[in-house]
């Protein structure tokens, strides 16, 4: 297992453009009450520094191993979805879900379905219908079931990447640990969006919201060059 360390020195330095974007956003911090293209620009700017991350390891790369792609196209899709939600207030709300919705489908496509892990499905289960239990009382309208399908498919991602890490079978590497924390934290994420959009005001909602979303999907980027970094580990050793 390649160690953090090298980890830390081998992809750090490609991750900075997206440090200091997410750094741009939280400093600008500008207004959700004027939607423009610059804030979803300075919003997008941050996950368009992770399709170059992605992109840095050669397209040939993103070719040979399916699942690094296709958390490209999720980060693509999420990118898009971001921009709707600027607009949410004009009627794209639902546009930014099925954008986020396709992301997750893309996600756990990426994480794929070895390990099972059944308990890690179920105990995934009993959350998603504890959050949509609580949420259902204030839904109304076509919401009613599409916050259940939402729910459903981050919950099916969050169980694949959960499945993955194989924790107790001591098979785990830092991607995988990385993917099931990213996942996490998006699922923390878009909870924290319903509650704040449907149900009462979360104090400092925008900024738990945000910080848990870049996070997230830094995360699950990181997870994608997993393969590559055992390939130049080998090629050193």
């Amino acid at each position: 297992m390649v160690s953090p360390v090298t980890v830390v020195k081998s992809e750090g330095p490609k991750l900075v453009p997206f440090f200091k974007a997410t750094c741009v956003y939280f400093v600008l911090w500008l207004p959700t009450s004027s939607p423009s293209w610059f804030s979803a620009l300075i919003k997008c700017l941050p996950i368009f520094c992770l399709w170059v991350f992605l992109l840095a390891h050669g397209i040939n790369f993103l070719v040979a191993h399916r699942s690094a792609s296709r958390i490209l196209a999720g980060l693509i899709f999420s990118a898009v979805g971001d921009a709707f939600l600027i607009w949410q207030e004009q009627g794209y709300f639902i546009h930014g879900l099925l954008m986020f919705a396709i992301t997750h489908i893309l996600y756990s496509s990426a994480f794929g379905m070895k390990p099972l892990d059944l308990k890690a499905g179920f105990l995934m289960g009993l959350v998603c219908s504890s959050c949509y239990a609580f949420l259902y009382s204030y839904l109304s309208g076509p919401f009613t079931y599409l916050v259940a399908v939402y729910i459903a498919l981050i919950g099916f991602m969050g169980w694949r990447a959960v499945a993955g890490m194989q924790l107790c079978n001591d098979l785990w590497t830092w991607t995988k640990l990385s993917a099931c924390i990213g996942a996490m934290l998006f699922m923390v994420s878009d909870l924290t969006i319903a509650v704040n959009k449907f149900c009462f005001p979360v104090p400092y909602s925008r900024v738990i919201i945000m910080a848990t979303y870049y996070a997230a999907q830094m995360l699950i980027a990181l997870s994608a060059v997993e393969s590559r970094d055992e390939e130049d580990f080998k090629k050193r050793s």
